[in-house]
């Protein structure tokens, strides 16, 4: 089980659809989330992108000299960049990093935003474009380790003698991550990706989404591996984590609901439709639970004004925890969280829930290592006990009633 966090390039807050409790997202804040995570111990942090975020590539690369371990799950986007030069971006990348580099295939989802970008193809030739792309691309980083080139001469794409004179550390190529639900998105994911990567979907529609891709890539002579994107509202008790929901979108109001649903009703991204039929564009303030609680403790109120990811689960550490196990059991291994606002979150997630998982590092939180004890020095003599430091102690910044209870 790996688990990632989000950098959160398009802005973060504690409330959604408001500048209320909003802070500025700079490089400074963009670090301390990766360094967060990075001591955290999280496998490493996805990177979005799109027109309302800032450029993914230039975000990582000026995070690889703070971070150690970290890896960043970079996006590529086929069309807006030649497949040589990313693969000469992405193997200059990998070896910078020393091997710490994920990509994430983006085909787009929006019109406008691809109109922007001078992309003007229709959704199903914009997949056929994406394969055309993926196969230059592979071919040039696995070449290039035997200092090979390449031909190519596709419907959308060309090239000529490509050739990569520094292939990346990571061999053939870093491992490729794909998102998407349509029935275009799931044949080339079997096709030519390493892990696909679902919205978080109630678990039903999870299996049935693998259980179809595991289909194709048999017939391809291949086999994936599968994660999933949630946000996480985890608290020390399960009404905490339902009133922090409410909170959430304590600021949001029917008219913001709307616009932002018929935006996203105008994307011709089957996942994007999928996420916004869990809800309807319809909650109650007053009970955030009611229509929006699609799966236990699967919450759909993010996505009311979010697009992409839009679900969250809800509940106490336990609680999270039994749903995350739920969603492995179907054959998920990558598990790409965020929380708002994402720094405190970051803290907050890996003190609750990761004593409660299958992870390699889930010792160093029950348990004093290496740099000394964990929590305050009692009274500046008694370091406190190993029983009071398996409890995670709660995050900096919580509120009163969070520390009483705790």
């Amino acid at each position: 089980m790996k688990i990632l966090w989000f950098i959160p390039t398009h802005g973060d807050s504690r409330y959604l659809g408001t500048s209320h409790g909003a802070r500025l997202a700079d490089f400074s804040y963009f670090k301390q989330v990766a360094v967060a995570a990075d001591t955290l111990g999280y496998e490493g942090v996805l990177i979005p992108t799109g027109r309302s975020c800032e450029d993914p590539w230039t975000v990582a690369s000026s995070l690889i000299d703070a971070t150690r371990r970290l890896k960043f799950l970079v996006a590529l986007r086929p069309g807006l960049i030649t497949p040589s030069q990313y693969a000469r971006i992405v193997a200059t990348f990998d070896r910078l990093s020393e091997g710490r580099l994920l990509v994430n295939l983006v085909t787009g989802g929006d019109a406008a935003e691809l109109a922007g970008d001078g992309q003007f193809l229709p959704h199903a030739q914009r997949y056929d474009q994406a394969r055309e792309f993926l196969t230059i691309w592979r071919e040039i980083l696995t070449r290039s380790h035997e200092g090979l080139s390449f031909d190519f001469d596709g419907e959308h794409l060309q090239v000529q003698g490509a050739k990569l004179l520094y292939p990346p550390v990571q061999r053939p190529y870093p491992p490729l991550f794909f998102g998407g639900s349509s029935p275009e998105a799931h044949e080339l994911a079997a096709a030519q990706l390493d892990t696909y990567l679902t919205w978080g979907e109630p678990p039903a529609a999870v299996a049935e989404k693998v259980a179809d891709i595991r289909q194709r890539a048999a017939r391809h002579g291949r086999s994936l591996s599968f994660g999933i994107r949630l946000h996480v509202i985890v608290r020390e008790t399960e009404e905490a984590a339902w009133r922090a929901a409410a909170d959430l979108i304590s600021h949001l109001d029917e008219d913001t609901v709307a616009r932002a649903q018929a935006t996203f009703g105008r994307m011709d991204s089957e996942g994007q439709r999928r996420m916004a039929a869990l809800h309807g564009g319809r909650f109650d303030k007053h009970d955030v639970r009611r229509g929006l609680e699609v799966a236990p403790n699967l919450w759909a109120g993010v996505g009311l004004v979010r697009g992409g990811a839009g679900t969250a689960l809800v509940g106490d550490p336990q609680q999270v925890a039994a749903r995350i196990k739920e969603y492995a059991a179907l054959g998920l291994d990558y598990f790409i969280l965020s929380g708002y606002p994402h720094l405190e979150e970051a803290y907050r997630f890996a003190e609750l829930v990761f004593p409660l998982l299958p992870l390699s590092l889930r010792d160093r939180w029950v348990q004093p290592t290496l740099s000394g004890p964990f929590g305050e020095i009692v009274a500046n003599q008694h370091v406190p006990t190993a029983a009071s430091a398996a409890r995670p102690a709660a995050p900096a910044g919580s509120s009163a009633l969070e520390r009483a209870a705790s």
